[in-house]
């Protein structure tokens, strides 16, 4: 009989976004199958603390403000290397034991930025998703476009702003903004996802508070331009060679595609395949994998662009660890195309092992 799998699950995080992974973790583990997977959930609360739990029932307890169940008692909240070189274990020897690789369903700061990826490339772990460059560079909105434009990939105009330095109060900046980008614009933090601390800014007397916002958020800020399009999305999944998903469209009943239109019932309509030219849904399709080879992505990402009324596909973000249940929009698009949730889940297990095999080749 063939080993089980041992995967470690890791959900939560310090970011806002901490509901949102627990929601994605829990359709993760449900949806692994028994049968090769040896499951181990590894919960990271919102003050950074790590506890091995009890899988999806801990999550859900979690998630509604309830303390899980741990299965590691009195194994303290930090996890360190055990001395297989592939364990977790905590402060009293009690923990997550030897692993084969790590699934982090982790969203935002702390999870999707390259952080984590950078604790499990030192602790010498498999895992699954983008390493530590893409991760940074997809996170940071400001750098991602930049990496994009330079590989000749059309982006909407932009500002970088930074807190300490750009006084939301201060007439240059409000000048600067028309002069360059005109209104109406969308004010972001550049390191968050979800739609948490944006803002749409219709003129200038909107913009000092929609700054105030996004610096809550973080010290860097992103002004864009509006861009007048449908909301276009793809799934890209692989390593090497890379495969495309189905195009889908959003289409949020909100005036834009905020907080509310992603994640409450009913706050948009998800058109999967969407309804596009074949020529321009192919075009969809290649700026994606280009956009995720720009990047040097790994494992998966999703790519999110605008299709103007002119016909130009401009790339507006790319999600390196996208929401994660069985009907979220990158599940969706590849069942579109063929592929099922539980194939999904396979092939970026498969990538994550045969990405930590091949860099294992190499001397550093």
């Amino acid at each position: 009989m063939t080993r089980r799998i041992r995967i470690a699950v890791v959900a939560g995080g310090r970011s806002s976004e901490h509901a949102i992974s627990l929601a994605s973790a829990r359709s993760v583990i449900e949806a692994l199958d028994p049968e090769r997977y040896d499951v181990v959930t590894l919960l990271i609360d919102e003050s950074g603390g790590w506890q091995v739990v009890d899988g999806a029932p801990a999550l859900l307890a979690a998630s509604e403000g309830a303390a899980p169940a741990q299965l590691a008692k009195g194994g303290g909240t930090s996890l360190v290397p055990g001395a297989g070189g592939g364990a977790l274990v905590g402060g009293n020897g009690a923990g997550a034991g030897e692993i084969d690789v790590v699934f982090p369903v982790l969203h935002g700061p702390f999870g999707e930025d390259g952080t984590i990826q950078g604790l499990l490339e030192t602790l010498g772990l498999p895992y699954v998703g983008a390493g530590v460059l893409g991760s940074a560079a997809s996170m940071d909105k400001a750098f991602c476009k930049a990496v994009l434009r330079d590989a000749g990939i059309a982006v909407a105009r932009s500002l970088v702003l930074r807190h300490g330095v750009d006084d939301p109060l201060d007439p240059a900046v409000e000048k600067r903004v028309s002069e360059t980008l005109g209104w109406p614009v969308f004010v972001k933090p550049a390191n968050l996802g979800s739609s948490v601390g944006i803002s749409k800014v219709h003129g200038p007397d909107e913009l000092a508070d929609a700054l105030e916002l996004a610096y809550r958020h973080d010290e860097k800020v992103l002004v864009e331009e509006f861009v007048a399009g449908r909301e276009i999305e793809c799934g890209v999944l692989g390593n090497e060679r890379p495969v495309a998903s189905a195009v889908g469209e959003i289409r949020p009943h909100a005036e834009w595609y905020d907080y509310g239109a992603k994640y409450d019932e009913g706050g948009s309509d998800i058109i999967v395949p969407a309804d596009l030219p074949v020529a321009v849904a192919e075009r969809v399709r290649t700026i994606a994998l280009d956009s995720f080879r720009a990047l040097e992505l790994s494992g998966m990402a999703r790519v999110d662009c605008f299709l103007t009324p002119a016909g130009e596909v401009l790339v507006n973000e790319v999600n390196t660890i996208p929401g994660f249940t069985s009907t979220s929009v990158y599940a969706r698009l590849f069942a579109a195309a063929g592929v099922s949730y539980p194939e999904v889940l396979d092939r970026l297990v498969q990538s994550g092992l045969d990405r930590h095999a091949r860099r294992a080749r190499y001397l550093y």
